[in-house]
This record gives structure tokens, sequence and C-alpha cells, in this order.
């Protein structure tokens, strides 16, 4: 019979650095069905409540996702382990279960939410009257919703990574906008928003101000 696992990391250990620990209340309906297009595990749907936690080094993503689906009534959505970062990502219907999966990690890595990097915004870009042989360009690499000729472009970039799932939410929550494309996991995390030029400033500046409202420490 196996020991169970212990409630926060062996000292003997590698120490694991808390990137990004975002809770999202409510997925938006493109958010969830963009999530369900590219995760390859238990996928998500509109109005259910996610968390999104990435740590270094990204081989210790493993014993994070086993204590937090022992400890709690969730699905994952994403497990991605890279060699530098690795980044899970939890749902479920009750808030409170999400919640207490994303407590039961804070407690196993002895680190408060606050821990967690701060976010920085790296880039963000509108683009507008975007040109049709652009769009194509953009269009081939995206999972979500197709960006057409005279439209506004949006792109944030942030670090750490896992930030941009939150980013991509805030700013569907704002605006009636386009989620195109959403990467949130790798050095660096990148969404890109389209729809009319109204729209996408009003969906640009809540994901900015949600990242800007997160506590964390300095990199």
């Amino acid at each position: 019979m196996s020991s169970p696992a212990p409630d926060r990391q062996p000292a003997s250990a590698p120490r694991v650095d808390l990137r990004s620990f975002v809770f999202i209340d409510r997925m938006q309906p493109q958010f969830a069905s963009f999530v369900a297009t590219v995760a390859r595990g238990y996928l998500p749907v509109a109005g259910q409540a996610a968390l999104y936690v990435e740590i270094a080094p990204g081989i210790a993503i493993n014993r994070i996702t086993d204590l937090a689906l022992k400890a709690h009534d969730v699905r994952p959505g994403m497990q991605i382990v890279e060699r530098a970062y690795g980044l899970l990502e939890l749902h479920s219907d009750s808030q409170s279960e999400v919640r207490g999966a994303g407590q039961r990690i804070l407690d196993y890595l002895g680190v408060k939410e606050e821990g967690r990097r701060k976010p920085k915004l790296q880039s963000s870009e509108i683009i507008t009257h975007v040109d049709d042989y652009q769009t194509m360009l953009i269009n081939r690499e995206r999972h979500g919703m197709m960006l057409l000729g005279g439209e506004t472009l949006y792109i944030l970039e942030c670090e750490p990574a896992g930030y941009a799932a939150l980013a991509a939410n805030e700013a569907e929550k704002a605006a009636p906008i386009k989620l195109l494309e959403m990467r949130a996991s790798g050095a660096f995390g990148r969404v890109y928003l389209g729809g009319g030029e109204a729209e996408i400033e009003q969906a640009a500046r809540a994901a900015e101000r949600a990242l800007a409202g997160l506590a964390g420490r300095d990199a």
C-alpha cells in the first residue's frame, strides 16, 4: 500500500516556483469553447469555474495534478509538461471545489496566493482596419474565431504565460469581441482578439485592468 502524499513538499524536493495562479469565476462561451478546442483532457463548458496553475520546473506539475484531483471534485482540462514550465487547468461546476483544489495546491507548495509571480504586461497593441491579406496569416494560426478584413485586431503578450487565460476571459466579459487565439503556456502568454474598434478598445482595457489588479511578487 502506497503512503499518502505529504501535506507539503519534502525538504529534499527541488524548489517549485509558483509562476501563475489564476481563478476564473465563470468561463465565458468563447473562452470555454476555445479551451475545449485545444485541450486534451476533460473539456469545459461555459459557466464553469476554472483554475490555471503554472509552475517551474515543469515536471512538478504531475504531483500538483495528483494532489488536486484526489482532494476535490474537479476535472483537468490541460496538463502541459515542458522542461522549464508546467501548466495545469482545472474546472468544475462548483466554484468552491475549484477554490478548494487551488488551496490544496498552495498548502502543498507552502505559499499563499500572493506568492505567485505578479503578471507583467510585455506588449499591448491595437491594429485597426486589418488588411485582407494579413487576416489570412492570422487565421491560419488561430484556433478560435476568424478575423475578417477591415476589422480591428488586438494582441496582448504577458509573462508568466498562464495569465493570458484571465486576460482572455475578462476581455470577453467586457465586450462582444472575437477570441481568435489564446496561448497560456510557455515563456510568454498571448491573446489575439478581433472585432469592431470600439469593442476591442473596451475589451483591451478590461484585459489589462484584470492583470494589473492581481497581487503577487516581483520576478
